[in-house]
């Protein structure tokens, strides 16, 4: 068979078959059951249409969920699990072991556990740590290495002293601070001062609050903040803060050394409040030219927006670095509140959307105390 008609074939359905002149066989036809289970009519609905049609009975459910990983690569797997749970409601059914078991664990399979964590069966909620465990370790292994040597560099070099060793001179600083020792006549700088870096602290060297907006929308940056949270909290010379918040607050902190036990702690949907969460977060801050705050949230706030603008422009003046993260998440553009964006940058807090990949050097750039708006134009473009 033509390879394009086939392909057409299983993208159609068994509808094509008169307009392509094809019948499947073998392995495609086991290929085109399981997409047919998903996106095919179901009796009684509008025939011809790749629709909902894969049942309500879970042991079903669990066999066609084999099929697509035998059939599939797992990032195939991953959306056509979700279209599964859009489509067809079989949100009811990830509160069984058995199906949880048969599913490709994901960063979106994770946040729907997590919405379901309030109504899921005892005997279920053992399986979904183990499957939420599973997605952690896959990030951790992508992420967590990379933010310790991005963090735990600039922490060492974010001190600096007037009389480095020759090995810790920061010549970009040195030659900036030395300009206007320009001789022509030499054609070089002569300086007057040298700027390094100072020796290694292991004390606490910056205080880190992450505020995390757990509604809905915020699903997939809730996983990877707290992902990033744990990986923060592990490095000595930072103090990591973790808040979760709606229109209520909570702090998570205690719960840093196991981000399952955070993304537990978390409760997703409901309203937002961010006012109330900044407000928490101006009582962590006790050395604001030290303090790293960052706000992860799609800023649809619900709660009073003069007082939520006006904490924030008291913490820019007290020093504190503020940074509004609209998303953290591989995913598009992220859906915002415009309005408050603008306000917020007009304040000096920078405003702008995240891939997890970016993370690290972003905080690096932050305890650096480098320009962020100028970072995040250079690097995330």
């Amino acid at each position: 068979m033509n390879e394009r008609l086939r392909r057409w074939r299983l993208v159609l359905g068994s509808e094509a078959d008169p307009e392509t002149g094809t019948t499947l066989s073998g392995t495609d036809q086991s290929i085109d059951k399981a997409l047919a289970a998903l996106y095919d009519a179901t009796p009684g609905e509008q025939g011809g249409q790749r629709a909902a049609g894969l049942g309500s009975s879970a042991p079903r459910v669990a066999r066609w969920l084999g099929d697509i990983r035998q059939y599939f690569p797992s990032t195939v797997v991953q959306v056509m699990q979700r279209d599964a749970v859009d489509r067809l409601g079989i949100t009811r059914m990830l509160m069984e072991p058995e199906l949880l078991n048969a599913v490709e664990p994901d960063v979106h399979l994770v946040s729907t556990l997590m919405a379901l964590n309030e109504v899921m069966p005892e005997e279920t909620k053992q399986t979904a740590r183990e499957v939420v465990g599973r997605v952690v370790a896959q990030l951790e292994a992508r992420l967590a290495e990379r933010t310790k040597a991005a963090v735990t560099g600039a922490l060492d070099r974010a001190g600096r002293t007037g009389r480095p060793r020759h090995s810790d001179i920061d010549w970009d600083r040195t030659i900036r601070a030395n300009l206007k020792h320009f001789q022509p006549s030499l054609g070089t700088i002569v300086p007057d001062r040298l700027v390094g870096y100072a020796r290694r602290n292991h004390s606490v060297q910056r205080d880190v609050v992450l505020a995390i907006d757990q509604s809905g929308s915020m699903a997939e940056s809730v996983v990877y903040a707290a992902l990033f949270g744990a990986v923060l909290g592990s490095i000595r010379t930072l103090k990591t803060s973790l808040v979760v918040f709606d229109t209520a607050v909570v702090d998570l902190t205690d719960q840093l050394d196991d981000p399952v036990d955070v993304l537990f702690g978390t409760q997703l949907g409901g309203g937002t409040d961010i006012n109330r969460a900044i407000a928490y977060c101006e009582q962590l801050v006790t050395k604001p030219s030290e303090t790293v705050l960052v706000l992860i949230s799609d800023l649809y706030e619900g709660g009073v927006r003069e007082e939520l603008l006006r904490r924030a422009r008291g913490l820019v003046e007290a020093g504190v670095q503020v940074i509004a993260l609209l998303a953290l998440a591989d995913s598009g553009t992220p859906s915002y509140d415009a309005e408050n964006a603008a306000a917020l940058v007009e304040l000096g807090v920078p405003t702008f959307a995240c891939t997890p990949d970016r993370f690290p050097d972003l905080m690096a750039a932050a305890i650096r105390r480098d320009d962020i708006t100028t970072w995040a134009s250079t690097n995330l473009s």
